[in-house]
């Protein structure tokens, strides 16, 4: 997985402004006092569809958890509508160095990510945010869109909501930008989730 160890060791996190490290901050805060606290750290990214940013945001927080060496941290996702991961989504995962394996062929598929050699993977397929998959209670929930954050005033469980929102890649969906904007994305999303929790330790 030298690729995506590639990619981590060359983020920038110059790149994310003071407003952003303030938005974040609070979900910093979160995960430190469920540290200090020694108790399981669990996260459920949620966005309309479920299709985009919040998988791309699940995999790179689970990952980068990994990475700096925090342990006990469960990343879910959800949405308020079940579609599918994204195609592009999951070909820009793979661009930069994950290991994906398909374990479904639905309409719906389920995709096993790999981000180490001998970690569990990340289940990426669409549901909604109170799926049986995802933790019923003790978890935070994180906003990553202003539709699915404006649309569900109330979660159920979540000891914490954390508005995070991101530019939705969709926007360039059949452009010959859209290559390009889908990384750019991702890489955002993963610039910002090793901010968090290099901000932890």
């Amino acid at each position: 997985m030298k690729a995506l160890r590639h990619i981590i060791q060359n983020l920038s996190v110059d790149t994310v402004s003071a407003g952003r490290k303030e938005v974040l901050q609070s979900l910093i805060d979160y995960i430190k006092e469920k540290k200090r606290r020694h108790q399981d750290i669990r996260l459920v990214f949620i966005c309309t569809h479920n299709s985009r940013r919040s998988h791309l945001a699940q995999v790179w927080a689970q990952t980068m958890a990994f990475h700096f060496g925090i342990r006990n941290v469960f990343c879910y996702s959800g949405g308020t509508e079940v579609t599918a991961v994204f195609p592009k989504v999951v070909e820009t995962i793979v661009n930069q160095g994950f290991e994906l394996e398909k374990r479904s062929d639905t309409t719906n598929p389920v995709y096993a990510v790999k981000f180490d050699e001998n970690e569990p993977p990340v289940l990426c397929f669409s549901k909604m945010f109170d799926d049986v998959f995802n933790p019923k209670n003790a978890f935070a929930a994180v906003m990553t869109c202003s539709s699915a954050d404006e649309g569900c005033p109330f979660i159920a469980g979540a000891e914490k909501r954390f508005p995070i929102r991101y530019d939705d890649p969709k926007t360039f969906d059949g452009t010959e930008l859209m290559e390009t904007k889908y990384a750019e994305r991702s890489v955002e999303i993963a610039t910002e989730m090793y901010y968090v929790f290099s901000q932890v330790n």
